[in-house]
């Protein structure tokens, strides 16, 4: 089972443009009638074991100099359309590629797809977030350039995600106005185990009851050091201020390049 949730052991499929790949990923065991020290010493294995595969990835990232942004969020909060965007915008400076995490479908990798990069969709089945093994394999199908920027779009969950490194630079949450403004305090390890909170739909702000000073400060209280930045993929407003993030960060994992 997963460590946090329980979710049940379902064949993981990565989809690139041209192939299919199917494998039974790390992080999930059926463990039924077993007793909480057992339990515990299961969910110790697991981690041990997908920190051994965040482990390699990181090294893989760092012989390309790459940085890797992990993106996690609650379905819903505009994930996909603040990456799409951001593609659209800085496609033509940055080298970007694209991991697409989710239960079924392949419909946001061909959202990313159409945006001219390349993306590969993994569909965890029953799993409800992404492991490193699962991204070791997407890897393989991907080949990122060196100096490139990675997208990891993780499953939508606030839960599981945060227990699990993937080998990325950065865990980036995204919360949307249209969520209540006590998530932070709500799922505390998520928020922090996040660098930066990109607060999406701004431009809703006028039509929600969304105190936005409270939310940073409950983020802030789980997380003093996590950085906020409001925005709408909408309307483009402060797109610029995590553009800057983005590059200002890019230059601290692929310096001289």
């Amino acid at each position: 089972m997963c460590t946090t949730c329980g979710c049940g052991e379902g064949e993981t499929t990565i989809q690139a443009h041209d192939h299919e790949h199917h494998h039974q990923g790390p992080a999930h065991v059926h463990a039924p009638g077993l007793g909480q020290a057992r339990m515990v010493q299961i969910e110790e294995d697991i981690l041990a074991r997908n920190n051994g595969y965040a482990a390699a990835n990181r090294r893989r990232f760092a012989r390309r100099r790459m940085l890797v942004l992990n993106l996690v969020s609650s379905p819903g909060s505009g994930k996909t359309t603040i990456l799409a965007r951001t593609i659209r915008d800085l496609g033509n400076r940055l080298p970007i590629t694209v991991i697409e995490g989710d239960q079924q479908t392949s419909h946001d990798a061909q959202r990313i797809r159409e945006t001219g990069v390349s993306a590969v969709q993994i569909n965890t089945g029953k799993g409800c977030h992404l492991d490193a093994h699962m991204v070791g394999h997407a890897l393989d199908s991907l080949s990122p350039e060196k100096g490139s920027v990675l997208f990891i779009e993780n499953v939508g969950n606030l839960v599981c995600p945060a227990a699990f490194d993937l080998g990325e630079t950065h865990k980036v949450a995204i919360l949307s106005v249209t969520e209540g403004d006590d998530k932070p305090l709500k799922y505390p390890d998520m928020f922090h185990a996040s660098d930066l909170l990109l607060l999406n739909k701004t431009d809703l702000l006028p039509h929600v009851e969304f105190d936005v000073d409270r939310c940073m400060a409950y983020a802030r209280r789980v997380n003093p050091s996590i950085k906020v930045i409001q925005l709408s993929a909408t309307t483009g407003e402060g797109m610029d201020a995590w553009y800057r993030w983005l590059e200002a960060s890019r230059q601290l994992a692929v310096p001289g390049r």
